[in-house]
């Protein structure tokens, strides 16, 4: 195999999007080598009573169609989350909608949920392999006004082929849709997909998980909110956090004023400070994928001990490649041992757990 730092030599010089397309069609034919050596045990945790090879995941956005998550589970991912993917195929913003901020180690994107629609994305995952733990970002189609409606069709289409769903209520790029992380509003849409979660589980004693994917630009006030809402839904978890439309100070690339949402190193203490909070208020009740700005071990570490059961990095791989995924869950088992963490669920929270006590 070509080593990567000659393979992005070359898809850097591409559009980015073009880049990305590249990749996929890459890992479809085998082309990208597959990581068959086993995790350290310390690593293995078990969320929602589905058991985690390892607790580093691929965020949505990478997989948006469903077509490689056996491949991404093949470079040692403990679970990947194929989609957003909407009720009917739409083609998304117009382009050019993504931007490397190379010199941030940084993303923008303004895609608007492109999607392939439910029926090829289910029928992928119909063929999936078994292996691994796949969930589903679902989204709505933005010319939808009842957002329940579209989250319910995709929770009908896809309970019985994932290990669980997400309602992603956050992205920046379609409008009105993180007015739903109001109060009033995200208090409506999880009665509805908790009572369409119930009614479409293929054994109704054993539903899939259900998340919902919040964003890093939520104030004080409305992480308050959200925790008591989510406790009382029965919600299975939060996905912590999405892109900001926040700039931090220091940005270098010129693409830096691009509208969309920003990903990658930048994101990382913004996305952090808003999943603190989200474990304070939570109380550590129920689990939090933290996402956002990972690029090492310590950074996952970091997230672990601030609140998160797992964590999911997407924008690193841009710059860092496949490789990383072994780099950082090596110098992860390596903290947690470090401290004397037996496994990860020990370290889940442990920053805010020692100041309450």
């Amino acid at each position: 195999m070509l080593p990567y730092s000659l393979v992005a030599s070359i898809l850097h010089r591409l559009e980015p999007e073009q880049a990305h397309g590249i990749a996929i069609a890459a890992l479809k034919l085998g082309l990208i080598g597959q990581d068959r050596r086993a995790d350290d045990p310390v690593l293995a945790t078990k969320v929602w009573g589905l058991a985690f090879r390892n607790p580093i995941g691929l965020a949505a956005g990478f997989d948006k169609d469903g077509e490689v998550f056996d491949r991404m589970l093949g470079l040692g991912f403990g679970f990947v989350e194929p989609g957003s993917v909407t009720p009917k195929p739409q083609p998304g913003n117009p382009q050019p909608r993504l931007f490397r901020l190379t010199e941030d180690g940084a993303v923008i994107n303004r895609f608007g949920f492109n999607s392939c629609g439910l029926e090829p994305f289910v029928a992928r995952l119909k063929q999936r392999s078994g292996k691994g733990i796949v969930g589903a970002n679902l989204g709505k189609n933005k010319a939808t006004e009842d957002a329940a409606s579209d989250y319910i069709k995709g929770i009908e289409a896809i309970s019985p082929y994932a290990d669980y769903l997400v309602c992603n209520v956050s992205s920046p790029n379609t409008p009105g849709l993180r007015g739903l992380q109001a109060r009033g509003p995200i208090e409506e849409l999880l009665a509805r997909v908790m009572e369409a979660r119930q009614r479409w589980a293929p054994d109704p004693n054993r539903p899939p998980p259900l998340l919902a994917k919040v964003g890093p630009d939520l104030t004080e006030e409305q992480v308050s909110d959200i925790a008591e809402v989510v406790l009382a839904s029965g919600i299975d978890g939060l996905i912590v956090g999405n892109t900001t439309v926040t700039r931090p100070p220091g940005l270098q690339s010129r693409f830096r004023e691009e509208s969309g949402g920003l990903s990658g190193r930048p994101l990382f203490d913004h996305a952090n400070t808003c999943l603190t909070a989200m474990y304070r208020y939570t109380r550590g009740r129920l689990p939090i994928v933290g996402c956002g700005g990972v690029v090492t071990g310590a950074d996952a570490y970091t997230k672990i001990r601030a609140g998160a059961s797992l964590v999911q990095l997407y924008s690193a791989l841009v710059y860092h490649g496949p490789e990383l995924v072994r780099t950082i869950k090596s110098e992860l088992a390596a903290l947690l041992k470090a401290d004397g963490f037996s496994s990860v669920a020990d370290a889940v929270g442990i920053d805010q757990r020692q100041h309450t006590t």
